[in-house]
This record gives structure tokens, sequence and C-alpha cells, in this order.
């Protein structure tokens, strides 16, 4: 696989939220500078002046600790932010020490902390989603009102902004890391495909081209050769089917392509027939649905005979994936598989009937004596991922 992706989705992953964590900074700087200047035109009427400029240095010092913490990786943890929401909330708790009892209850006259405060959601937010952003504001909305201690509607309209607030970039960086993880692996797709491309046009200029002439060259000489051109080209569609599989890839949700588990089963007495796009599905039902047909296809093998063909067909209804495993051998007798059950032999009951029950999903089995065998599988999307 090539470096050059690699590198890129190393890249993409590495922290997708950063946009927001600098905006983050940008804002408790803005608003430390309006803290400073609330503090300088109302000094004259706190009732502890000193103690004013001492929160005012402490936020200083707060502002240089998280500003460096939240430019760099280690920062933008749990710990610090908690952190920042707890030192925040416990400065804003100074107030009432610091005003008088006419600042508290005048509404143009903020705490001590001012909008500084609404920094911890925002931060949490960026770190934690929409919920840890919405919850920081609600934190915070909460000090604003025990340190006012009288709700009004203008505390009750800051506590909606700060909740607010927190939520919308808690979004934002919700959706920024889905985007990133969606990025690396369309670029992990990317690389795939292309390494696939070279390795298909690297065998068919090689192996496949020296099977294909032992194969014919096996069966114009006969007697053992033919044996050994039967089982040279067995192993070229193998390998065929092999580099034509489409690469597996996997989602955010963890859902994975369907078709190639499938395509691999295809032989020259096999043939599977699958949609051009892709069908995703959870990746444990697409485990067990390609485990079925391996079964059931292993029970042609074992039952209806060396000659006997098989069919492979997948579809995709959107929310309803159906898959056939058909096959052109003698049918089942009736009675055979309850008797088989009965005798211990739970090949049918456990691998096919078994898995299709974990999946939700339906089965039906439609043969006859010299009409070969069809099961048919249902699994509904919603069922498949529960």
């Amino acid at each position: 696989m090539r470096k050059l992706p690699a590198e890129r989705v190393t890249k993409v992953i590495d922290d997708p939220a950063t946009p927001l964590w600098r905006g983050t900074i940008a804002l408790r700087i803005v608003t430390f500078l309006f803290a400073a200047a609330n503090v300088i035109a109302n000094q004259s009427g706190y009732v502890r002046p000193w103690l004013a400029w001492t929160t005012l240095g402490v936020m200083a010092l707060w502002s240089v600790f998280t500003s460096r913490a939240y430019s760099t990786t280690w920062g933008r943890r749990w710990p610090i932010v908690l952190a920042d929401l707890a030192v925040t909330c416990g400065l804003m708790s100074l107030s009432p020490l610091i005003m008088s009892d006419h600042q508290l209850l005048t509404l143009n006259v903020p705490l001590i902390t001012t909008i500084w405060a609404c920094v911890p959601a925002v931060a949490l937010g960026a770190l934690g989603g929409a919920a840890a952003g919405f919850g920081g504001g609600m934190a915070v909305g909460l000090f604003t009102y025990l340190s006012k201690g009288v709700p009004s509607l203008d505390l009750l309209r800051d506590v909606v902004l700060l909740a607010g607030a927190g939520m919308v970039v808690g979004m934002a960086s919700a959706t920024a890391r889905r985007s990133a993880v969606r990025l690396a692996q369309a670029l992990r797709t990317e690389a795939a495909t292309a390494e696939r491309e070279r390795l298909a046009r690297s065998i068919h200029d090689s192996v496949l081209q020296v099977l294909a002439r032992v194969r014919k060259r096996g069966l114009e000489v006969g007697g053992e050769a033919a044996e050994l051109a039967k089982l040279a080209g067995e192993q070229e569609v193998a390998l065929r089917n092999l580099v034509a599989a489409a690469p597996t890839d996997s989602t955010v949700d963890g859902e994975i392509d369907l078709r190639p588990g499938l395509q691999l089963l295809a032989t020259p007495k096999i043939q599977v027939s699958t949609p051009a796009t892709q069908v995703m599905l959870a990746a444990p039902a697409a485990g067990e649905l390609t485990s079925l047909v391996r079964e059931a296809l292993s029970n042609v093998d074992k039952h209806a005979g060396e000659d006997t063909r098989a069919w492979v067909l997948l579809e995709d209804l959107g929310e309803e994936i159906v898959l056939s495993v058909r096959d052109d051998g003698p049918g089942i007798p009736d009675g055979r598989i309850a008797s088989a059950a009965a005798e211990g032999r739970m090949g049918i009951e456990k691998s096919i009937k078994g898995r299709v029950e974990s999946l939700g999903g339906t089965l039906e089995l439609q043969t006859g004596p010299g009409e070969g065998t069809e099961w048919e599988v249902r699994v509904f999307r919603k069922g498949a991922a529960r």
C-alpha cells in the first residue's frame, strides 16, 4: 500500500476539532479583556476591590494556562477542561464577596467573571460533543444564578445562550470528527483500489497467463495432465475472483460491504452474482451471512455430487437484503433435514437456520427430487444491526 495516503490519513484524523480549539483560545483572550475592563469600570463600587484585582489576576494566569493547554493535544483532555469549568465557577462564586448588594441586583453590572465564564462550555462542546457543551453551559448558568441570588429574565437568557453555544460547538466538533473519519476511509479505499489494480495488472501478465497455458496444454495432452489442467483452471478462477473482488471497506457505524466475502467463494462450479454498488451491512451480520453461504455451498459439495453447479445471488432491496443459494443437484429428500438433526448432525439447524434466526431474518427452502435445492434468506437491515 502506498505511503502517501497513509500520511494524509494521519494528518486528517490527528485532531479534526483543532479550528474549534483555536476559536476557544481566541474567545478566552477577548472575554478576559472585557472582564478586565469591567473591573476597571466598577471597582469604585466594589466592597473588596483588592479581591476583585486578585480574582482578575487569577483569571489572567488561568487564561494563559488554558490557552497554552488548548493549543496542544495534551491539554484537550477531560481533566483539563473539567478543571477549567471548576475554576471558572469558583471564581464566579466570589462575586457576592466582591460586589455590593446594589451591584448584584443591578442588571447592567455583570459578575466579576462576566462573559469570560462562557469559555468552559465551548471547550466542553469541542471535546465531548453537543451533550457535553450543553451540560457545561447549564453548569455555568447554575453558578450564575447562585451568585446573583435572584432569578430574572436576563439571567434566563444568559443560561440559554450559554447552553446553546456549548451545544452548537459540540455539534460542530462531532461533525468534524465524523467527516475526518469518512475522509480517512475514502483515502484508504483509494489506496487499496490503486494497489489492487496494480497487482491485477502484474498477476494478469504473469501468473494468470501461466495457469491458462498449463490448463490448455494439459487438456490437449490428456491423461494425468488433464487432472493437472483441471486444478490449474480452478486456481486460475480463484485467483481472478480474488483480484476482482471489491476491496473491503467499513463505515463509522461499523458497517462493511457484504460483496467481497461472497465474491471470493466463486469457483468454476459456483457462480456468484452481486450488485455493482456496495451492499453495506453491520460487520457481524455480514460475517454471519458469508458463513451461512459457505455452509450451504459445503453441503452442495458433500451431498449433491461432483458435477453439481451452484449459484449465489445477492440482492439489495434497501431495507432488506435477499441472499439466494441454488444448485442443480438431486434435491433434499423429505424428512432428511429432521432426521439429520435427530442424529446429531446440526449443520443446517445451527449453521444455516440458527444464523438466520440470530439475525432476525426469514429462511425459505425450495427443494424436491431432481429439482435441486434453493435457500432464500431475507434479512432486514435494522434487525441485522441489532
